[in-house]
């Protein structure tokens, strides 16, 4: 067997990279990293090869001949793997999973971040089945849920918490400057009826009728009521941080209720090592932490 001796392939990809751009900057840019880290990749490159590969000049990087030679080798063979790599993903047959999850959740948290999920795991086909009622959330009748968890074992479950549960008020910002508690119109929603009389109960605010106000048969609806200036709605923090970033809500009030429930994934503990599945968590874990 013949053996290879072959350089590292992150510097291999910074040298051709700037040898491409003809700019370290540029090839800082493509890598998504930071231009010293592709200089110190060619520095490498160039200590295991033994030679220069650029000069520098006032125009910028240019190739000396063994740069040259290196490149269009670098080149080529940085072409093939890409290449090979779409046709053997055009090859793989589609993972697929039928996922349950809140119409809330699925809305603003999950495919706002969609298609992260398909750059990086194009293979995965998701169903995804969307619904306001927790009775048809069953990990059972799904690959996996997306349901509303306490954080207790669940026989027979692997349980993965994703985002937790923590309520707080919003309102439209033309409410703000007029905006007294005891003269606000509070939105209910129907999935989550003790919502206020829970956040009142914690802020501590006194004279406010807990129970007062319209409701609403989604938490979705009470939030599009809130911003149109109808009243103020208790909302899921985690799912409403975009509206709050953009300026469509804002909060009369800074206490953040917390609970001890989560958003978490549920799927039967038997198939914990499904290719699929435990592509699904770990994109999942890296977008909780990011």
């Amino acid at each position: 067997m013949t053996y290879r001796r072959l350089p590292s392939l992150i510097p291999l990809r910074s040298f051709e990279a700037a040898a491409r751009h003809r700019s370290v900057t540029r090839a800082a840019g493509e890598l998504l990293v930071t231009p010293g880290a592709v200089s110190r990749g060619v520095r490498a490159l160039e200590e295991e090869v033994g030679t220069a590969l650029f000069t520098r000049g006032a125009t910028g990087l240019a190739l000396t001949p063994a740069g040259e030679a290196l490149f269009a080798a670098a080149k080529e063979g940085l072409d093939r793997i890409a290449a090979g790599l779409v046709a053997t993903r055009r090859a793989t047959p589609p993972r697929r999973l039928r996922i349950g999850a809140y119409a809330l959740f699925a809305s603003r948290w999950l495919i706002p971040r969609w298609n992260r999920l398909r750059e990086r795991h194009p293979e995965l086909e998701l169903e995804l089945q969307t619904t306001a009622d927790p009775l048809e959330l069953v990990p059972g009748h799904f690959d996996a849920v997306i349901a509303v968890a306490d954080g207790r074992p669940r026989p027979g479950l692997q349980a993965m918490p994703l985002v937790a549960i923590e309520t707080g008020p919003v309102c439209a910002p033309s409410l703000l400057p007029r905006f007294h508690w005891q003269r606000a119109t509070l939105l209910h929603s129907r999935q989550r009826p003790d919502d206020w009389s829970r956040w009142l109960a914690e802020a501590g605010l006194d004279g406010v009728d807990a129970a007062a106000g319209p409701r609403f048969e989604s938490i979705a609806l009470a939030l599009d009521a809130a911003a149109e200036g109808l009243g103020v709605a208790m909302a899921i923090q985690a799912l409403v941080a975009q509206d709050l970033a953009t300026g469509r809500v804002v909060a009369p009030h800074p206490h953040i209720r917390r609970t001890s429930r989560h958003f978490t994934l549920l799927h039967d503990a038997a198939r914990a090592g499904d290719p699929a599945l435990a592509a699904l968590r770990a994109w999942l874990a890296n977008e909780i932490c990011s």
